[in-house]
């Protein structure tokens, strides 16, 4: 059964079907996964009996534990390089454009495209850079401490997490920001086909990445500091 003691991390963890619950209701499960349930819903509009009988009808639907809190670390690595990162390394490049061209075509009478272009230029290196700092530093030391069982390639992995943390929370920051400032993706009357492309695609960029995060933060993460 899930509690209102339990995280929003773990539950997510635990039922992988409850993250669509939490992002409609715009709860964040993985920057801020390590809340209680009650008290992310503290100042929410749901009341948590109704959610903690969705959450345990959703319980009782799932077959087993997401294979993610048991599977080895080398399969969990390379399932975020091969669906988190390799979307992003596709994405990023293409979002920049479409930004770029809504905010030329569209920015006079839409100034919140302005601020959709500022946002996304700001998180769009952060998340490179970020890649980068996984693909180079921590991935290989889970990969090296796997192999061998050096502890110093084991704490390097470790050593690395906080400052993983604070990029994610600055990456989930600014998606919160493009919600906020898109009026929650709202399209206007004049919008064309490559403005609707564009809110698609920062919606779907945002659903990937809070699932990416979630996998780190909570999964990832934890099961590092756990060795």
């Amino acid at each position: 059964m899930i509690s209102k003691h339990q995280t929003l991390g773990n539950i997510v963890a635990i039922i992988p079907s409850a993250a669509p619950f939490f992002e409609m209701h715009q709860i964040d499960y993985c920057c801020q996964g390590n809340r209680t349930l009650h008290d992310a819903l503290k100042h929410h509009t749901l009341n948590i009996d109704d959610v903690l009988n969705i959450l345990n009808d959703k319980l009782s639907q799932t077959n087993t534990a997401t294979p993610w809190m048991e599977a080895d670390l080398n399969s969990l690595v390379d399932h975020i390089l091969d669906t988190h990162h390799a979307y992003l390394y596709e994405k990023l490049p293409f979002l920049s454009e479409l930004t770029t061209k809504i905010l030329r075509v569209h920015g006079l009478h839409h100034q919140e495209l302005k601020e959709v272009h500022t946002w996304f230029h700001r998180l769009k290196p952060e998340m490179e850079a970020h890649l980068i700092k996984e693909e180079t530093l921590q991935y290989p030391a889970i990969r090296a401490y796997l192999k061998t069982k050096n502890q110093e390639k084991l704490q390097v992995a470790k050593d690395v997490i906080q400052s993983l943390e604070d990029e994610h929370r600055f990456v989930g920051d600014a998606l919160k920001e493009l919600r906020k400032v898109t009026n929650n993706y709202a399209l206007p009357h004049d919008a064309c086909q490559t403005y609707e492309k564009t809110y698609e695609f920062l919606e779907e960029l945002e659903k990937n990445t809070f699932q990416h995060i979630h996998l780190e933060n909570n999964i990832l993460f934890k099961r590092l500091l756990e060795l």
